[in-house]
């Protein structure tokens, strides 16, 4: 089920959003980023709908996924 972002309170998103960078573990090439700019950049996504919250009732998580990925079964 998808979370609209802007209905969550900020501190929460935040927090959301680190727990994300930190888990991603994601290469950024020559140039390492800090978990700062890491924020700004998936908030950015979130607000331009590029990505977007998912709530899996299954695993009773929060993520963070692309919105054009499916995520029927989260």
């Amino acid at each position: 089920m998808q979370i609209p972002w802007q209905q969550i309170d900020p501190e929460t998103l935040t927090n959301l959003i680190e727990m994300f960078v930190l888990r991603e573990g994601t290469d950024y090439g020559d140039e390492e980023k800090s978990l700062e700019e890491k924020v700004e950049d998936v908030r950015r996504q979130l607000r331009s709908g590029e990505a977007v919250l998912v709530w899996s009732e299954l695993h009773e998580t929060v993520n963070i996924l692309p919105a054009n990925q499916r995520f029927d079964d989260e």
